[in-house]
């Protein structure tokens, strides 16, 4: 018989359980993504030591190129403004720059990213790697996407809600109406002539939560 959706009980816990997960998936890059995930959350339920440590001392020893923003700004560059690419030539470059098939993996899973790959949210993803929260992630986003002119980084702000708002719905604990508070507020009371949104007018604006 169906189980109606009032009948659903979601724990409340859910939310911050699954987003320590995409942390730790991101930032341990396990080998094998779905054992590993077996072995989380087996570990979780019995209250035993997350498998983390094992893979972070693995990999810390690993042939593959530790992930930077310079790294990421490189990869950018080598795209040439596209932003839709296939898998495929993502890959090349990917490999091309020595970074781990794993983190790549990682990133294409908790995405749910598919053919052909949306440049920006591969970005946003693989900048949650090294800035966790979604104010830092978007800082290192504007850096790598901003064009070198003087001044503080800066993106279009058409740009900045649909990073936004793809990293929440990742994050899966921003609701939607303070996405929408955010983004009406920096609209309206931000946001100048030129359309743009730099680095400190989301991250010091005491009136900008973002998380």
């Amino acid at each position: 018989m169906p189980v109606a959706e009032d009948q659903i009980q979601i724990p409340s816990e859910l939310p911050e359980m699954l987003k320590q997960f995409t942390i730790d998936a991101i930032n341990t890059q396990p080998p094998d993504l779905l054992e590993w995930s077996y072995k989380y959350f087996n570990a979780l339920k019995n209250g035993e030591k997350l498998p983390n440590e094992e893979s972070k001392k693995r990999h810390s020893i690993s042939k593959w190129v530790v992930l930077t923003p310079e790294i990421l700004k490189e990869l950018h560059r080598k795209l040439g403004g596209r932003l839709i690419i296939t898998s495929s030539e993502l890959k090349v470059l990917w490999n091309h720059l020595n970074l781990s098939p794993d983190l790549y993996s990682s990133i294409m899973l908790v995405g749910s990213l598919f053919e052909p790959i949306e440049w920006l949210k591969f970005l946003a993803l693989a900048c949650s790697a090294l800035g966790v929260t979604i104010a830092k992630t978007l800082k290192l986003v504007c850096e790598v996407l901003s064009d070198g002119a003087s001044g503080p980084p800066r993106i279009t702000f058409s740009t900045f809600q649909f990073l936004y708002s793809f990293l929440a719905a990742v994050d899966g604990e921003v609701s939607e109406q303070q996405v929408h508070q955010m983004l009406n507020y920096l609209e309206h009371h931000v946001i100048g002539p030129d359309g743009t949104i730099n680095i400190s007018e989301f991250t010091e604006n005491p009136n900008v939560m973002l998380e």
